[in-house]
């Protein structure tokens, strides 16, 4: 069984900055690919970044791209999601998902998921 546990999510102005963690517990993958999606209301669930472990692969949704940015630290098996220059559209509730099989994808083929941390930015 994996845990995943998302933190610092929260309430900030358009312009600020959040950094999410998402510690990951029981059996790990060191070296599959852990990534971040959210959701905001009423919309589906959408890529946000993802990244290897060990490959230093990594991927940036077009949307994000230049202002956020995924890293990990494997020895805390903790995957981190800096979020700069945050706009009203970011608000959405962020999830944590780890795959159980090799290769970075962009998809919501992800074996296990965090149970969400909510970012709010307001205007």
């Amino acid at each position: 069984q994996v845990q995943l546990v998302e933190s610092g999510g929260g309430l900030v102005q358009a312009g600020g900055s959040l950094r999410l963690s998402c510690a990951a517990s029981g059996r790990t993958f060191s070296s599959y690919p852990m990534g971040w999606f959210r959701q905001a209301p009423g919309k589906e669930r959408e890529f946000v970044a993802a990244s290897s472990w060990s490959a230093g692969r990594s991927y940036v949704a077009d949307s994000v791209k230049g202002r956020f940015a995924i890293s990990r630290d494997n020895a805390k098996n903790t995957v981190y999601l800096q979020m700069n220059s945050l706009k009203p559209e970011d608000t959405a509730v962020y999830y944590c998902a780890a795959r159980s099989r090799p290769g970075v994808v962009t998809n919501l083929e992800y074996d296990y998921w965090g149970q969400g941390t909510q970012v709010t930015v307001s205007s």
